[in-house]
Parts: structure tokens; sequence; C-alpha cells
């Protein structure tokens, strides 16, 4: 019986540009960051929790052959790859708190609908990210 989703991935074409913007704008924090060879296992997760973490894959050896990553380098830039959803309790908040940060790539700004308050931006690389306030 599986009982937890251990990690998830999302492609990204900075490693470092991708750390830097999930810790230090979202708030997150670093997981594991690995080298193995010319490969760095590279996640974040949200802070004090040992549970999900997103792992940020580049496209590329030793995963794809060039012609693969470089479609998929030309996906991840135009968003049009999975992104990801985070949950906060204070999405207005959290909205005011990224803007002081220097977020600047917002795609719609706390907006209410019928399950709760959500906003959306965009990740360095161009990854959807959504954060919703249930309610």
């Amino acid at each position: 019986m599986i009982t937890k989703l251990n990690v998830t991935s999302i492609y990204v074409l900075d490693k470092d540009e991708a750390l830097e913007f999930y810790v230090d704008k979202l708030g997150l924090e670093k997981g594991n960051d690995v080298q193995q060879g010319s490969y760095r296992w590279l996640t974040v997760r949200i802070p004090g929790e040992n549970g999900t973490e997103i792992s940020l894959e580049q496209p590329g050896p030793p995963l794809h052959d060039e012609a693969t990553a470089e479609q998929l380098r030309e996906l991840v830039a135009k968003g049009a790859l999975n992104g990801i959803v985070l949950n906060t309790d204070d999405v207005r908040g959290l909205y005011e708190t990224l803007k002081a940060r220097g977020v600047t790539d917002f795609t719609q700004e706390p907006t209410d609908h019928f399950y709760g308050t959500d906003m959306g931006l965009r990740d360095p690389s161009g990854n959807a990210i959504r954060i919703l306030q249930q309610g």
C-alpha cells in the first residue's frame, strides 16, 4: 500500500537561480543538495516539515539526450509544463510579502473563488505556481 508522496519534480532552467527563488523569495527551505558525478540532486520543501519535497530538475544529461533537453527547455520557458500548487493561511499577506521580496512575475493577484482565494505567479524558469488559501 502506498502511504505518502515523497518527491515530485519540476524542470528548471538553472538550479541555483531556482534554489534562490524558492528559498529566498517563496520561503521554502533547501532539502537535499547532493552532487553525484555531474548530476546534482536538489530539493526544496515546506520549512520545518520532512514531508514531500520538490526536486528541481534541469533538462539534460544524465536524464535526457541534448535534443530532448532542448525541447524541454523551450517548453519550460513557455510555462507549458506542470506547475505546483502550494497552500497558505494568508494569501493576501503572502502576496504583499512576495512583492516586498522582489517577486514581480505574478499571473494573478489574490482572487476569491468558490474553493478559496488564490494567486498565480511564475518562477524564473517560467513554471506556473498557484498559492491557495482554502476556505
